[in-house]
């Protein structure tokens, strides 16, 4: 009865590490293009895990182009059932904070620059007003949609310069992928106004997002 009860909890033992990709199949077939993905549940865990350090790390928000990519590229290996430890995050951290700091940096000019016009045009100090505000709403939106783009673009050994040089590039190549990305910039903005707490879980969606518009591109 023993032996019995000990082989059926291997059986289903090993029956759970096919199915998440973790141990060795049950069967022959071909592999899974996206292992790490294939537990629905720890893969959600994951995405909000990756939400939470975002936010942390980003929280001076000069920081957030560092921790969007230390996030991006943490998810990455994850799906893919590569070494996904928290220790390979803080390195992604480490090597680009100097860089992205300044990204982030500038970003935050420029956002502050178009919040600024858009609050003079409501006020009715400037002529055309309407348009202006329109102006800075788009610029403010290609400025997220940018930052993104080229945080899921960095790489420690090419660094930020290349990352924001590969932008233009990357949209001009996959224009229909520029939906995934304003729709992940509107996701995060949407949830975190309608409900706050929700930020980091928002975080977490647009990094997979980030993660999954690229292989969307190479598996066409």
């Amino acid at each position: 009865m023993t032996g019995t009860r000990a082989d059926r909890r291997a059986e289903r033992a090993a029956v759970r590490a096919d199915r998440s990709g973790s141990g060795p199949v049950l069967e022959e077939r071909p592999a899974a293009r996206f292992p790490g993905a294939a537990a629905k549940f720890a893969l959600f865990g994951e995405v909000l895990m990756i939400g939470l350090l975002v936010l942390l790390v980003g929280v001076v928000i000069v920081t957030l182009p560092v921790a969007l990519a230390a996030g991006i590229r943490h998810l990455g290996r994850y799906i893919a059932a590569e070494d996904s430890r928290l220790a390979l995050f803080w390195r992604d951290v480490r090597a680009g904070l100097a860089g992205g700091s300044l990204i982030g940096l500038i970003a935050v000019v420029i956002a502050a620059v178009l919040a600024v016009d858009i609050i003079l045009a409501r006020s009715g100090m400037l002529p055309g007003g309407v348009v202006i505000e329109a102006v800075g709403w788009t610029g403010l939106a290609a400025l997220a949609v940018g930052l993104l783009i080229a945080s899921g673009a960095w790489d420690p050994h090419s660094g930020w310069r290349t990352a924001v040089r590969q932008v233009p590039a990357i949209v001009r190549d996959d224009v229909r992928g520029l939906v995934f990305y304003i729709a992940a910039v509107a996701l995060v903005v949407i949830l975190t106004w309608m409900l706050p707490p929700l930020l980091p879980a928002a975080l977490g969606c647009a990094v997979l997002a980030v993660v999954a518009v690229p292989q969307r591109r190479h598996g066409r």
